[in-house]
């Protein structure tokens, strides 16, 4: 039976993959800040949910993240769902490093502590939730696309890393467009808004094929894609 911890499990995409996995006979080792808000969660399945508290910005984030996977009894799928998202057209400075602490910070911290323990453990699989942010500079939200950016390249950077090492850590980056979750709520529309569901299955499919990277959907493929080709003297001149 895979054992799956969850990084971000109370709401939105990490709780509808964390419902995918459970259907799929998986034992569930799920953290939220508001560890609460799992119980829902954890009664669908009891016998194979273990719950945890973890804010992955506070100092002892790792630390709770073991005693997590020891409560659940090992790990074989380390996924990381969390994390926070604003448009910042005036820089807030409040706004700015919340992001880069969450984004930046809490995921450098998480990630290789799950890393570390794959490496002693004999190997397993790290998925995260990234973003197309982290294609070019987005100026409407300047921290929120540079710590996506941050987590590509830090995931690539790890697979290399591992490879060279000879540890059997398979990397899978989740890169989805817009999603109507809680994470985007707000006055502003966004367009091509995803389908919360809908991701989830995309997800636990590119999970379970173990691709390196999946943009989601096809849509977001395409507009990253030429977003790629643009040249930064056009790039800056777009008005997002």
């Amino acid at each position: 039976m895979k054992r799956v911890v969850i990084i971000g499990a109370s709401s939105g995409i990490g709780l509808e993959v964390a419902r995918l996995f459970l259907a799929q006979g998986c034992s569930l080792g799920v953290a939220a800040r508001r560890e609460d808000r799992l119980e829902a969660l954890k009664q669908e399945a009891p016998e194979r949910v273990v719950t945890a508290t973890i804010d992955v910005t506070a100092d002892d984030a790792a630390t709770r993240l073991c005693g997590l996977i020891d409560k659940l009894g090992g790990m074989d799928l380390f996924f990381y769902a969390s994390g926070v998202g604003k448009q910042n057209r005036e820089l807030t400075p409040d706004i700015e490093l919340n992001t880069v602490n969450t984004n930046g910070m809490g995921f450098t911290r998480m990630i290789g502590e799950a890393y570390r323990y794959f490496a002693e453990h004999g190997g397993g699989h790290i998925a995260a939730i990234t973003s197309i942010a982290g294609t070019k500079g987005l100026g409407p939200a300047p921290s929120y696309s540079a710590t996506k950016a941050l987590q590509n390249v830090y995931l690539q950077a790890l697979e290399q890393q591992a490879n060279a090492r000879k540890l059997n850590i398979r990397f899978t980056d989740i890169r989805p467009g817009f999603v109507n979750t809680d994470l985007l709520s707000g006055d502003f529309h966004y367009p091509l808004m995803l389908d919360p569901k809908n991701v989830a299955r995309q997800i636990v499919s590119a999970v379970n094929h173990r691709r390196h990277i999946a943009v989601i959907d096809w849509k977001y493929g395409i507009i990253t894609a030429l977003w790629r080709r643009l040249p930064r003297a056009l790039w800056r001149r777009l008005k997002l």
